[in-house]
């Protein structure tokens, strides 16, 4: 009797204590501000294009503390949570008078607390400024900061205080943290079984923690779901149904997506709470598997890495670095998407595009695959045999190394180079060397990105965009002009997307490119459809021989895997631009049957007359031919040298027959960029390009 005299006569100094503190709150309200900054210190979280978190990172004390808004989390936990610790919550200024003079009644009456007088606001106030003891004096220093917190917030930013730092057990904190540790999902999905367990936790975080105490963490939710359902927050037998639910039975890992991006965007913003990326998640995280499962099948220190993009924008949808950021016996922590490594045949199809574009072959052009000698540079094929005439489709399809050198030999490295810089791609030549034939076979370095970034043109209609994943680049189109015109990456992409898929792998109806370095150091597979593109490295960070792999039998079925688990549906492509065919063979003009040089790679057909030249219109040049009026007029076309006869063609697409005048008459169909080409009787050809207005 004694003892509940003297909890009686401490409760009502408390409530006698909390008026005078009223009555002076302003004075000492300046001199003894609430703590608030610091409450508001959280996790850095990284999150893909749609908001979805892909890592979060624990805070300096080593808590997971994400923030949490009210609307962020599932309206029923919400009204569950005030019907359940403060129901005057809406209406009291952060002390309830009311329940503390209920508190004092019941515990005269019962002779022992029934219930408690902790508003939501003072429970803020003691999870921003923890405690030491259970002490009247602490509770009257919460009385003070539940006040002040009141004054300085609104209820919906008191209650994201709650929701951000409320204890769930260990060191999660907040209620985004222990749905994500203990459901696996974002709390605004939450059942009412998981509501009702996240309101009951905070009050006794360690002793009801679902993984170490079930029993403990079910009769707590049961209470809860008692209350939910006296004050009519689920429906009729909810409750009764949602307790048979089970509880969690493990503490799950929070999402760790990106590994390589997410510590470059801590790296780079380290003060930051949220990075933004264009990464989707669903995507990275079928990436992430693909990558897995296919690392376990790789011999040992071999690693492997992915990029994802959208063609038509830039953005990088996924992105893997390494086989396992953790696992230090692949060097798993360097990000292998950025590293120079060479290309081996991944740069043949752009080659054959500018073949395309000047005029030089047509698909069913035949080329020579015999061993050719090009001023002491003597290119073999991957298996050292030759497979005699071919046509080029053929050609590109096999990959034959003799006849992509004949045609880079033909359409000059420089100007592959030239096209490569117009759309900001870089790739590294050795020391002190100038652009020589050996870039067709992979004499060249280039990083997975850039080579990604080099084939999203090809799926782009030619038009090259830049990629970005939001943190170390941002995407968008590039202007400087095509990687080809869009007749030629046409002629690209029919070829690439009837190559058949890699044993074990179903057709997808993407287009797609294979590649093996020198000496077995790197493989790649780069696909595409009509929107995304994908690019797969496999080889040693550190440069090391792996004996056996090969672009088509260890990377391709990597990709065909990672399209298909990526979960992006296969965009078909495009129509065939304008002047875009695939003629036979014999209905090919002469000049175009067959395209033939010397082992030197000059033109056999060593004709007297100089190579043909367009001298009107110069390269370059924009032509005012009446575009803006609705009706354009044509332009004279004119060469010299040459021999006859000739043919023209207008961005790929054959204007007439042949002709043995020098002069042309063409009408464009419509403004913009054009490509001239005219070949001439030994298929030697010219190209200028012009700006039509």
């Amino acid at each position: 009797m004694k003892r509940r005299w003297k909890l009686s006569i401490g409760l009502g100094a408390c409530l006698l204590a909390a008026a005078v503190l009223l009555a002076g709150l302003d004075a000492a309200d300046k001199a003894f501000p609430p703590p608030l900054d610091g409450a508001k210190v959280v996790s850095a979280e990284v999150l893909d294009r749609d908001g979805e978190l892909l890592r979060a990172f624990a805070t300096p004390e080593g808590r997971w503390r994400l923030r949490t808004r009210p609307e962020d989390v599932d309206l029923r936990f919400l009204k569950m949570l005030v019907a359940y610790e403060d129901q005057r919550f809406h209406d009291h200024a952060g002390v309830d008078l009311w329940a503390i003079g209920r508190a004092v009644l019941q515990l005269v009456t019962h002779g022992r607390i029934v219930s408690g007088a902790s508003t939501l606001s003072m429970q803020v106030a003691r999870l921003i400024e923890p405690r030491e003891t259970r002490s009247f004096s602490a509770k009257l220093l919460q009385f003070v900061r539940a006040i002040q917190i009141e004054r300085r917030l609104s209820k919906g930013e008191i209650l994201e205080l709650y929701l951000t730092r409320a204890p769930y057990g260990g060191n999660l904190e907040g209620v985004r943290a222990a749905s994500l540790a203990y459901f696996g999902k974002e709390p605004r999905r939450l059942s009412v079984a998981e509501a009702a367990l996240l309101v009951a936790l905070p009050q006794s975080p360690e002793g009801r923690r679902p993984d170490r105490h079930r029993q403990a963490a079910q009769a707590a939710r049961e209470r809860v779901l008692q209350r939910a359902a006296v004050a009519a927050i689920t429906g009729e037998g909810e409750a009764e149904r949602a307790a048979g639910d089970p509880i969690p039975a493990k503490r799950l890992q929070l999402p760790a997506y990106a590994a390589h991006l997410a510590e470059v965007a801590i790296r780079r913003q380290p003060k930051a709470e949220a990075h933004h990326t264009t990464l989707k998640r669903s995507i990275q995280s079928g990436l992430e598997q693909v990558a897995r499962e296919a690392a376990a099948k790789l011999a040992p220190k071999v690693s492997l890495a992915m990029v994802m993009a959208d063609a038509t924008t830039g953005e990088i949808v996924g992105e893997v670095g390494s086989a396992d950021y953790f696992d230090a016996s692949r060097s798993g922590w360097i990000d292998m998407t950025r590293v120079l490594r060479s290309p081996g045949s991944t740069l043949k199809p752009f080659i054959y595009g500018l073949a395309f574009e000047q005029g030089l072959v047509s698909q069913e052009t035949i080329i020579e695959d015999r061993a050719a000698d090009f001023f002491g540079y003597r290119p073999k094929n991957f298996d050292m045999t030759y497979q005699g005439d071919v046509s080029v489709r053929q050609a590109l399809q096999l990959s034959l190394n003799v006849p992509a050198v004949r045609l880079l030999d033909a359409v000059g490295p420089s100007r592959l180079m030239v096209r490569f810089r117009r759309a900001e791609i870089k790739p590294v030549l050795p020391p002190n060397e100038a652009p020589g034939l050996a870039i067709g076979l992979g004499g060249v370095g280039i990083s997975l990105k850039d080579l990604v970034q080099a084939y999203a043109a090809l799926a782009n209609r030619g038009s090259p965009v830049k990629l970005g994943n939001g943190v170390e680049d941002q995407p968008g189109l590039i202007e400087a002009g095509p990687l080809l015109e869009p007749v030629a990456a046409w002629n690209i992409a029919d070829i690439l997307s009837d190559i058949i898929p890699p044993q074990g792998s179903r057709r997808l109806g993407i287009a797609y490119k294979t590649g093996t370095s020198y000496g077995y150091r790197d493989a790649w597979s780069v696909g595409y459809d009509g929107r995304h593109v994908l690019g797969v490295w496999v080889g040693r960070p550190d440069n090391g021989a792996v004996p056996g792999i090969a672009g088509y039998q260890t990377a391709a079925p990597i990709l065909f895997s990672a399209f298909e688990k990526s979960g992006v549906a296969v965009t078909p492509f495009p129509p065939a631009p304008a002047g875009a065919m695939r003629l036979a063979q014999a209905d090919l003009p002469n000049s175009l049957r067959r395209f033939s040089v010397t082992a030197s790679g000059l033109f056999s057909a060593s004709a007297r007359e100089p190579a043909p030249q367009i001298i009107y219109p110069p390269e370059g040049a924009r032509v005012d031919l009446g575009a803006r009026s609705g009706e354009m007029s044509p332009l004279v076309l004119k060469l010299q040298g040459g021999r006859a006869p000739f043919r023209w063609l207008a961005n790929g697409k054959p204007l007439q027959d042949l002709s043995r005048r020098r002069t042309h008459d063409w009408t464009p169909d419509g403004a913009g960029y054009s490509t001239l080409t005219v070949i001439d009787a030994v298929g030697r050809a010219a190209t200028v390009r012009v700006f039509v207005e």
